[in-house]
């Protein structure tokens, strides 16, 4: 059979509300034209983001009656944690309420002022945790990758000679830490090769420079590993991820994207005097290293979604429905980042409207408009996320995992090309007003 179904059955529903064109026009205005500012009640397809909107498996709410709430030597963190030793193989497992929390503690004790940290590309908090130590945060993105056409098997690569080249201009003092983020957020969601990985590695111990991965997206990583690079079309996902995870010296992970997780998220290091300080940060103010900001039965739900995620059936269907949609509207003339991505399709907007200035947000614009048109919530993944430092002026469709069916996303690609139809009329957008830091979350807009 050539037709991928959704490799589940459906067992509670959620009601959507559907609000009219002239409600969504008064909602957007009233929230400064920044989606972020919508009531969620207000939205009839969620596509903002992928972070903790998973639907979870039975398993995992079966898993969470069982949370042990204790403070100190939780049941439900050790299963955790025997979870993550299991798949990544190290030594320390550090529980934080999600991804940002365990990137503020690791840059917290590892940088500081005039350190300088590469990744294949930052995204938005890394970038924010990385700056407000004081170090200053390095994209080193393969050139091939600013163009969002090209078609490249492995577009999320990290450039291996601009790294070598950055450790001798920077010395290696001056980097506490390389990392590298699977799959690519900022690129696009595109995938990195192990071959890659393996090269980071190998320049990482070189110089003596401890490797971290970003690994949210671990899974989706490992499939694309599998179905694109040679040598592993045979390996399981889990043998995978688990030879990308040996290549590192830690990580950072948000069990709210590769965990269906809703909450929740982890560091891990091999180096026990870093855990000591860590886990020392973490009570200060996460909470005990057994529990780390999470209720027992959020730590339940993790330790399962992480080998769910590793289902061949699942990772073939994530992939599969999210090229769906980017395939559906790319073929109908809307440039998107090619080829798709794994967690999300990342429309070119700069490309789509030209008549819009990057200053002027292109990227802002449409999501304005699909709000309004259609009642679909995207978001901006350029100038107004990254400031100077965006490459694109992208639009994100990023796909909550198990939520959405085919016919949704056949509602999704319908609006895009209606929009798409009259995108010569839509205009730009001005911030009026903004925070110092992460000022997409919560600026405001007006047309120009």
């Amino acid at each position: 059979m050539k037709t991928i179904i959704e490799p589940f059955r459906i067992k509670s529903v959620e009601p959507l509300r559907k609000r009219t064109p002239e409600e969504r026009s008064r909602l957007i205005r009233n929230a400064g034209f920044n989606l972020f500012l919508l009531n969620a009640e207000d939205i009839l397809i969620d596509l903002l983001t992928d972070s903790g909107t998973s639907a979870m498996s039975t398993n995992q709410w079966a898993a969470m009656m069982r949370g042990d709430e204790s403070y100190a030597g939780s049941e439900s963190f050790l299963r955790l944690k025997r979870a993550v030793e299991d798949l990544t193989g190290f030594k320390h497992v550090i529980p934080a309420h999600q991804g940002r929390a365990a990137e503020r503690i690791l840059f917290s004790v590892m940088c500081r002022s005039g350190h300088v940290v590469p990744n294949n590309a930052h995204f938005d908090t890394t970038r924010a945790n990385i700056e407000f130590t004081g170090a200053r945060a390095v994209d080193l993105m393969r050139s091939e990758a600013a163009d969002t056409q090209a078609r490249l098997p492995f577009k999320g690569d990290m450039d291996l000679e601009a790294l070598e080249g950055l450790i001798e201009s920077e010395g290696r003092e001056r980097i506490p830490l390389i990392l590298c983020t699977v799959t690519n957020n900022s690129g696009g969601g595109q995938p990195v090769s192990m071959a890659n990985l393996e090269g980071i590695s190998a320049i990482a111990r070189r110089h003596s420079i401890p490797f971290y991965l970003d690994a949210c997206r671990f899974a989706e990583n490992a499939w694309f590993i599998r179905q694109r690079e040679p040598g592993y079309e045979n390996a399981s996902p889990r043998e995978i991820a688990r030879k990308m995870f040996a290549l590192a010296d830690g990580c950072t992970f948000s069990a709210k994207k590769d965990a269906f997780a809703n909450i929740g998220g982890f560091l891990c290091t091999n180096n026990d005097s870093l855990a000591r300080q860590e886990k020392d940060l973490l009570i200060l103010t996460e909470g005990f290293p057994t529990y780390g900001g999470l209720a027992g039965r959020d730590l339940e739900a993790i330790a399962v979604g992480l080998t769910e995620v590793l289902d061949p059936g699942y990772l073939e269907y994530r992939i599969a429905s999210t090229s769906y949609l980017g395939r559906h509207i790319a073929d109908h003339g809307v440039p998107i980042v090619e080829p798709p991505g794994g967690h999300a399709i990342y429309i070119d907007a700069a490309r789509m409207l030209p008549q819009i200035p990057r200053h002027e947000f292109p990227a802002q614009s449409l999501a304005v408009e699909l709000y309004r048109h259609a009642g679909i919530r995207s978001v901006e993944i350029g100038s107004v996320m990254f400031g100077d430092h965006a490459k694109n002026e992208l639009l994100r469709l990023a796909i909550p995992r198990r939520v959405y069916t085919q016919s949704h996303i056949d509602y999704v690609v319908e609006a895009i090309l209606e929009v798409a139809a009259r995108k010569d009329s839509l205009q730009g957008y001005r911030i009026v007003e903004q925070p110092h830091f992460l000022r997409h979350f919560s600026c405001r807009f007006e047309p120009v």
